[in-house]
């Protein structure tokens, strides 16, 4: 059998090598083609590339003569799927929530010997808490302006919008220390309740379509029933703190 032979541009200069053009690369290796590298070393040699050939970016490949395209353009010719960056998904959510329940098995391992205990489930929670946070105040603006498109509280009082994740994160960090139980309490039950409600009444009841704040301002995932689930955690482990400040939740895990 004749081997399969590609031929790819793409800008590799002493101070930058372009990553779709190693990702193309790759591909082509990846799919069996035998690859012609031919590296556009200046920005000047770029530019005469494209003008020549009438493209505005590069890489360019090449395949049995015929130009392809760029990387998304080889993905589509060899049967691949192309990422959406506008398209909604659940895929940083799903990815969060499962690290944290990770981490969480990890630590109760890591200081009890066996992974499958209660604190485990506390701590999958209150880690949650605090990357969420993390997330939203990686750009608080951001995260202020599409929080404020369902949030009850915030669209009365804006300041509420900055002041949400730091709440959340201090919370958290109790809540994984099990310290100032008095503090983290009211805050999860506040911001978890007028987060719940707010939620409840911008998507099932005025049926709105909104992008969820809770992984962040910059997020594609749609709000709904993972911002709902977000905001009855922080709620249910509020009860369940409580619960162990005035020493009843001995009794509830007895009675499970």
């Amino acid at each position: 059998m004749k081997s399969k032979k590609a031929s790819i541009y793409r800008m590799v200069t002493p101070d930058h090598a372009c990553p779709y053009g190693l990702k193309a690369k790759d591909l082509l290796k990846r799919w069996g083609y035998q690859v012609e590298d031919h590296h556009l070393t200046t920005r000047g040699h770029t530019d005469t590339f494209k003008a020549q050939h009438g493209v505005a970016t590069t890489p360019q490949i090449f395949i049995a003569g015929q130009r392809v395209g760029g990387h998304d353009d080889l993905r589509k010719f060899l049967g691949k799927s192309v990422a959406d960056p506008t398209a909604t998904s659940y895929r940083p959510v799903v990815a969060l929530f499962a690290m944290m329940a990770l981490t969480a098995l990890a630590a109760s391992y890591a200081a009890t010997g066996s992974a499958l205990t209660v604190r485990a489930a506390e701590w999958f929670i209150s880690f949650s808490m605090v990357v969420l946070a993390l997330l939203k105040l990686q750009n608080i603006e951001t995260f202020s302006t599409m929080f404020l498109n369902y949030d009850l509280l915030g669209r009365r009082w804006v300041p509420y919008s900055y002041i949400y994740p730091f709440a959340e994160g201090l919370a958290g960090l109790l809540m994984v220390a099990g310290a100032l139980t008095w503090l983290s309490v009211p805050i999860a039950l506040f911001i978890g309740t007028v987060g719940a409600v707010s939620v409840f009444k911008a998507v099932y009841i005025d049926k709105r379509e909104l992008k969820c704040a809770c992984v962040g301002g910059s997020s594609n995932v749609p709000l709904g029933f993972i911002s709902l689930t977000e905001n009855l955690m922080m709620m249910a482990m509020a009860v369940w703190m409580a619960l162990a400040a005035v020493g009843l939740r001995a009794g509830v895990i007895h009675a499970m």
